[in-house]
């Protein structure tokens, strides 16, 4: 092998790789202007990284300034409202407060008037006690005695001067329901920070499932109607899918069904069965679909073809379900929307240990809806309607 002339002209021209740090270490070893120029350029290159590293440390700063600066802004706009919402306790509380106490004032001026009357009549009694014992004492009798012994005219029977018990008990019934749903509101205003906005996706209804303009309303009719098989169709299930899929964090959605006698809300992957009314085009009869349901008045929770009673057997089905997909958790939990009341939860954690070895969701989680057939004895709307928000 020749050997390498570091100063001569041959090796300013032979440079196959300028940045490889063994031929620049031979090359600064060797020292010569070349040596220099590598160095050279090799502070300069330091140098610039070193103002794109202090820049880079700036714009960081900074970011972290903003982000306190924007915390600090969101914890301000909480605080207001919160601070609105004890301003307007405290007023409201102010306000039944003085109900209470002018209720009390009124019924104490209407004793302070009976008992000064009676107060009147006591001494009138006590009068004529000593007039009378005089009369005794000189056996004869006495001359000023009124013998009136009649008791004060009552204006109103006694027994109605009291606080109106009946009154205040509502009252406290009514401060108790508005404590109930002041918790329920402010427990589900955790799961609306993540409220996924959902559409109804046509292409994978029933024929018999119609769909409202808005994309949100599922109504069941009673007569298959004339429309072209779509491939994504339910062919016998009376199904629908919706959009978007959930395929990572938590996410939630809310199903009105009150107008709805017979219903299952869930979530399943978008290969579910279309076709045919074997288990595996049915929600919750299948490994990847859940779901709650209501048949026959009993409310059940459904996966892998096994069926859960759900929590408070004897509570009345409730009117809007609310969904909450944590997909990255692997869990799945199904709520009454109104008072927040949990019905049933799918959870990795709760399934069997041999179950645990993957996550509980593999793919993206669509929502899903399911009508039963009409009962015919029972004449009256049949819709379900994703609820909106309006935030």
């Amino acid at each position: 092998m020749m050997a390498m002339e570091l100063d001569g002209p041959a090796a300013e021209v032979t440079q196959p790789y300028s940045r490889s740090p063994r031929l620049t270490k031979r090359i600064i070893a060797a020292g010569g202007k070349q040596a220099k120029e590598v160095l050279s350029r090799r502070l300069q290159e330091l140098t610039e990284e070193q103002a794109k590293a202090q820049a880079h440390l700036q714009s960081l700063k900074k970011r972290n300034a903003d982000l306190m600066s924007s915390a600090e802004a969101m914890k301000l706009q909480v605080g207001e409202q919160f601070d609105g919402m004890r301003r307007a306790l405290l007023a409201d509380e102010r306000a039944a407060l003085e109900a209470v106490e002018q209720e009390r004032q009124e019924a104490g001026t209407r004793l302070d008037e009976l008992q000064r009357a009676w107060k009147r009549h006591l001494g009138q009694v006590q009068k004529d006690i000593g007039s009378t014992r005089q009369a005794l004492e000189k056996s004869e009798a006495a001359q000023d005695c009124s013998w009136d012994l009649s008791c004060p005219k009552k204006s109103v029977a006694e027994e109605d001067i009291k606080m109106n018990n009946d009154k205040f008990q509502k009252l406290i019934k009514i401060l108790g329901n508005i404590l109930d749903n002041l918790k329920a509101d402010l427990h589900r205003k955790t799961f609306l920070l993540d409220s996924l906005t959902v559409q109804v996706d046509k292409q994978t209804c029933h024929k018999q499932i119609l769909v409202g303009a808005a994309g949100r309303r599922l109504c069941f009719s009673t007569e298959a109607r004339p429309v072209l098989e779509l491939p994504l169709q339910f062919e016998k299930v009376y199904c629908a899918l919706g959009t978007p899929g959930v395929s990572a964090g938590r996410r939630y959605w809310e199903v009105d069904v009150r107008c709805c006698p017979a219903w299952a809300v869930g979530a399943t992957y978008k290969n579910i069965e279309r076709k045919g009314q074997e288990k595996a085009a049915k929600l919750g009869r299948n490994g990847h679909s859940w779901c709650v349901e209501l048949r026959e008045g009993s409310l059940s929770a459904w996966h892998g073809d096994r069926r859960v009673v759900c929590r408070g057997g004897g509570v009345e089905p409730p009117q809007r379900v609310g969904v909450l997909v944590d997909h990255t958790k692997g869990r799945l939990a199904f709520y009454d929307a109104r008072t927040v009341r949990l019905l049933h939860e799918f959870s990795a954690a709760l399934a069997p240990v041999c179950d645990r070895l993957q996550p509980q969701f593999s793919e993206p989680l669509f929502p899903a809806f399911r009508f039963f057939k009409a009962d015919s004895s029972q004449p009256g709307p049949n819709y379900m309607e994703v609820c909106h928000y309006g935030l």
